[in-house]
Formats: C-alpha cells, structure tokens, sequence
C-alpha cells in the first residue's frame, strides 16, 4: 500500500495492508525485507526524517553474516566493513597490544566466523537499499501516535493524522517506543543517570589507523576511538564522571579530547555524536494480539559485546518467517512461539552483555576479551515451543539447534546454499530417507518445501559424504527439516511418510481438500 493512497486525515482508506512495521532501524528493515521476499503486504514507517547517520552499533557477528547471506546482502556488508582491529591501550609513554578476539579459523561448517567491522549507517544504508529494490517505500518523517486493534486487524493513528489499517503490526521503534506502550507491554529493567559516556565519529589527526586506541584511568575517565572502514573516521567514546557536565557541541568535544588525551592527536571534523546511558531492560512480552515488538522496542543493551543489533536482527529474522506462514493460513498460535524463543535468548545476551560493560568500567587484559558466546553461532531454541526435549536427535544436532553449512557431496553447493530463500528445507540422508523424500506431502500455500538428498548412503563413499555425515552427526537414516531462519525444524529417524505431519499442523497451512 503506498503512502500516498491515504489521504483522508483521521479516517482509514487505502484498505488493508498485511503488516504495518513501525521503525526503520536494522530491525526493522531486516523484518521488511524478509516480508517484502515473501511476496507480503509490507508499509514500514519511522518517526525520523531518514536512517540513522551514526557508528553506534558497530559490530556484526557471524551469526548475523549468515542472515544476511540468506537475504543477499552479505556481499554488500563485507564491501563496506572490515575486520575488527587489534587493540592499543596507551599508558602514558608505553602502548601495550592485547588481543581483544582472536580470528577464528574458517571451517566447512562456518562460512563466516569472525565479526565484521560495519558503522550502523552502513547497515541501515545497505538494507534500505535492499528494502527499497522490493519497491517498499519507507514512509520518513512518519511516526506512530496511537495504536488499536480488534479481532481482524490494527489500526494505526500516524503523527500526520493519517490512520492505517493492517492485519498485523510489529514495533521495532527503538527503547521508548511508542507501540509498545501503546500496548501497556512493561519494559523491565534499569537506567543508570550517573553512569554516562559520550560516543561521537570524527577524524583524529596524528592517530595511526591500525588499532582501536584506548585511553584507560584517566581521572576516573577514560577514551576509546575505533577506527571505521572506508575512510579516515573514528568512533571515539568518553567515559565521563558523574560530575562532568554534558555538551556535545564539535568544540566542546574537541576541547574534551585535547585534555584527556593531548599531545599531537587532534580531533576535528565531528559528523555525529549522542551522550549514552547503560539502559537494561527486556519487555514483559513480544505480543499483544496482533501487534508484535522486535530488536530495542523489545530489550536494550549496553554496547559492549557487540550484541544489541545483532539480537534485534536475529528477532526479525525468527518473525519474519513466522509472520509470513500465519498470513498463508499457518494456526495464528505459530506467532506466539517468537516471543517463547526470542525472549529467553534476548534475557541471556543482556545478561552478558551487562558483565561486559562492567569490565569497561576497569579495564583490564582479561576483561576486554571476546569469545564465541558474542558471536552467537551457538544460540539454540532447543527446549522452546517448536523444538521439545523429547524430539528425536543426531550425534551432533538437536531440534532447535543452527543448522551448520557443509559441501553437498556429488556438486560445487553448499548447504547454505539450499537453504538461501523463504522457504523449508528437508535433506535426506541414506536409502530410506531419500526414498520418502518426493512423497512427502507438503502444503500448497505458505512457504514451499525443497527436498534434497545429501547422502544416497550413511556409509561413506567418499570425503564430502564424511564431513556432511559428521557435521549433521548423521548415524542412520533420517530426514532433517531446516527452517526458513536456518534452524533445525525436526529430526526423523523412522516413520518417514508421516514424519512431518505434526509439524506441518504448527507451522504450515492446512493442506487443501480436494472436492468430490
């Protein structure tokens, strides 16, 4: 529905769109394009005049890389980041050299292990891009004041006097957003006033660009400045005192650099900067009918760690699929397995992301350390409303678990390869399995089922058949379902002929009759 089919203030016209996305953040964004791929409805709208022009969140983890692989931008983000750089604490005449994360090797069954160095702008820039070749029009300068809802759909009063009906509405309009309180959804947790730090991009003459400085114990204060990919910017943070006054003008953080770090390095050219509070806070629930909130509208974060963005990203990408089975025809109950996934997962990264942000507040060697847990390579519903402990399992996988990438023996694909699009898809391995495969029956509406062998046997005949046999911790037959999102959706050992039924009565369209 365009924007400009709404032109009667304070009454609804231009019918009904599918799904109303409040919020042109990387959440939001993220949630368009999966929706807009799927051949959705999809209006996204944000209160400001354009996408965010700042660093802020700056790191995308592996996990992170692969969504974006799947929804084709991967290219695009590794053309305008780069690799994290090694760290360079100065104290005072000596500069020590610590290792903040190690690269990780890359290995058949992670295509992508390290994080990728990318300034917010980047992102939001490279999937508006992307939202926009969709032909969605994002609807700047336009924010949600008001929200309601009935039985068939919400109805959204936009600060324009504009109203848009949907049948769903997701908020990812950032920690004060409107749509969840609009919703009464409580946003728990906590704001530290005292503890604050200003985080700006400029450049910094006589500052090599090899290294993320830092500054620590500078009076109870410390600096930081990150180099950026692609130019001569820096993102420079200030730890201040309770006491330090705040002003962000370009001279008074100039001035601020000079005495905290003085000598030949001078800061100009400011093109952004925003005073930052540790806010920690997750909401009491992701739904409220039909509205739904995703990424900071659902749980904020400090900025250690890297995680805040990443977890938002992750959020859209496990509803967007969700969303899109539901308007197919899928049992409307699919959307309340997000929130039973998400949330758990949201509660663990502000968990770590917290003990990380303390470590800042004394820097030292081994708290400035980052591992796997940041790269959110492991992250697993197993246990959550799709993936039950009791569910059959491998060597090596669970139901819930990451579905990991490996070389199709007999061809030049990947598995990530195959799983790249909106749809399902189901791999066997062995005679049996490959034998069911084309009698499945999969419902006509909704995501589309793609059957593939990976192994004839489960004996293998040669490499590739090994390394897909022990990356899926294959022993025996089975059939494996992959997820839309890349997560293993079952697991079946026997009974292949009716093995996804049960599955498909959750998270698929009833399947047509056909009339007498």
């Amino acid at each position: 529905m365009e924007l400009n089919a709404i032109k009667e203030t304070g009454a609804v016209t231009g019918g009904v769109t599918d799904v109303l996305i409040v919020g042109a953040g990387p959440a939001g964004l993220t949630l368009t394009l999966d929706l807009a791929r799927r051949g959705m409805r999809v209006m996204l709208v944000d209160r400001e005049e354009g996408t965010f022009p700042g660093s802020r969140a700056k790191g995308v983890q592996p996990r992170t890389l692969e969504v974006f692989d799947d929804l084709g931008v991967l290219e695009a983000a590794r053309a305008a980041g780069g690799p994290y750089p090694p760290m360079g604490v100065h104290l005072g005449p000596f500069t020590m050299k610590p290792a903040m994360m190690k690269s990780s090797p890359e290995e058949p069954t992670t295509p992508h292990p390290d994080i990728l160095l990318l300034p917010q702008s980047s992102t939001t820039a490279i999937l508006r891009e992307a939202v926009e070749a969709h032909s969605v029009r994002i609807g700047f300068g336009l924010g949600v004041e008001k929200v309601e809802q009935d039985a068939q759909s919400v109805t959204a009063l936009l600060s324009n006097g504009e109203r848009v009906r949907s049948r769903y509405l997701v908020g990812a309009d950032g920690g004060g957003s409107t749509v969840r309180k609009s919703c009464g959804i409580r946003f728990e947790g906590t704001t530290d006033e005292s503890d604050r730090m200003i985080i700006a991009d400029g450049a910094i003459d006589g500052l090599s660009s090899d290294r993320w400085h830092v500054w620590p114990h500078l009076s109870r204060r410390f600096v930081g400045a990150c180099p950026l990919p692609g130019g001569e910017q820096f993102q420079i943070m200030f730890k201040l005192r309770p006491e330090d006054p705040v002003d962000l003008t370009d001279r008074a953080l100039v001035t601020l650099f000079d005495h905290l770090v003085g000598g030949s390095l001078k800061l100009r050219d400011i093109t952004w900067s925003s005073l930052f509070r540790p806010n920690v806070r997750l909401a009491e629930h992701y739904r409220e009918g039909r509205v739904l909130i995703c990424g900071d509208a659902a749980h904020v974060h400090t900025p250690a760690g890297a995680q805040g963005l990443n977890t938002g990203i992750q959020d859209a990408y496990n509803l967007g699929w969700k969303l899109g089975q539901v308007l197919a025809g899928a049992p409307e109950a699919l959307l309340d397995t997000y929130e039973g996934e998400r949330r758990p997962i949201a509660a663990q990264v502000l968990g770590r992301s917290s003990e990380l942000y303390e470590g800042l507040k004394r820097p030292s060697l081994s708290k400035i350390k980052r591992g796997d847990a940041e790269r959110q390579l492991s992250i697993s519903y197993y246990g959550g409303p799709l993936a039950p402990t009791s569910a059959a399992r491998t060597t090596k996988l669970r139901v819930g678990d990451r579905a990991p990438d490996s070389l199709v023996p007999g061809t030049s694909a990947r598995l990530f390869d195959l799983y790249r699009g909106s749809h399902f898809t189901l791999l066997a391995f062995g005679e049996r399995a490959g034998a069911a495969l084309p009698v499945i029956d999969w419902p006509a509406d909704g995501a589309e089922l793609h059957r593939h062998t990976a192994t004839k046997t489960t004996v293998p005949a040669s490499a590739s058949d090994e390394a897909i046999l022990d990356a899926y911790g294959i022993t025996e037959d089975a059939l494996v379902l992959i997820r839309p999102d890349g997560y293993v959706g079952h697991i079946a050992t026997t009974d292949f002929g009716t093995c996804l039924d049960s599955v498909i009565a959750e998270v698929a369209p009833a399947r047509r009759t056909t009339s007498p």
